[in-house]
């Protein structure tokens, strides 16, 4: 019963999102208050993750949204394996509104890794992204599947890559933080499709 619930889930989320728009791969622009990210969707090679994605996008959800977590090598003196992202999120005033999580799009299958301006969907356990996303700054192999920044190995399911604006992503990865928080969070101005 439940790979039922699953598969009409995915069904669900395949027709919510509607058709991809053009012949190409869809690109996002994010206008910040640091400046303009250009987001290429591989929705080729990751199919679940560029519509859940774009859904967001076309629905609004992050208008309003921001960068809010910046992960440096100086702030996670806890953890053996060192990562370098930055993760951003819909709008606070829409998270009543989050669209269901989608099944994890594990690299093992994509055949996308983590490298330099790589976009992936931040996660808890397998199966729970919802809207949240991360930029990677520099290569990123533990997130990948297989990887160790995340005890259960199932990596993290990357969707597509800065294409434009990646020295914004860096500016923002420098930005004032208390441990990984930004202070203040980098607003997200508007996203939209190009």
């Amino acid at each position: 019963m439940k790979s039922r619930h699953r598969a009409l889930a995915v069904l669900a989320l395949a027709c919510a999102a509607g058709p991809l728009q053009g012949g190409g791969l869809p690109v996002v622009v994010l206008e910040t208050e640091q400046g303009r990210i250009e987001i290429e969707v591989d929705a080729a090679a990751a199919p679940l993750t560029a519509r859940n994605f774009l859904r967001y996008v076309d629905a609004g959800h992050y208008d309003g949204g921001r960068f809010h977590r910046t992960v440096r090598p100086d702030n996670q003196p806890q953890n053996k394996v060192k990562i370098e992202v930055v993760q951003a999120g819909a709008a606070a005033s829409r998270e009543a509104e989050a669209f269901p999580p989608i099944p994890l799009e594990r690299t093992s299958a994509t055949g996308l890794r983590h490298l330099d301006g790589t976009v992936s969907m931040a996660r808890d356990a397998p199966d729970t992204a919802t809207s949240d996303f991360f930029v990677c700054i520099g290569d990123q192999p533990e997130l990948d599947f297989g990887g160790r920044r995340n005890p259960d190995g199932q990596g993290f399911a990357a969707f597509g890559r800065v294409v434009a604006g990646l020295d914004v992503v860096r500016r923002i990865q420098r930005a004032p933080a208390d441990g990984q928080a930004l202070t203040p969070p980098v607003a997200i101005l508007s996203a939209r499709r190009k």
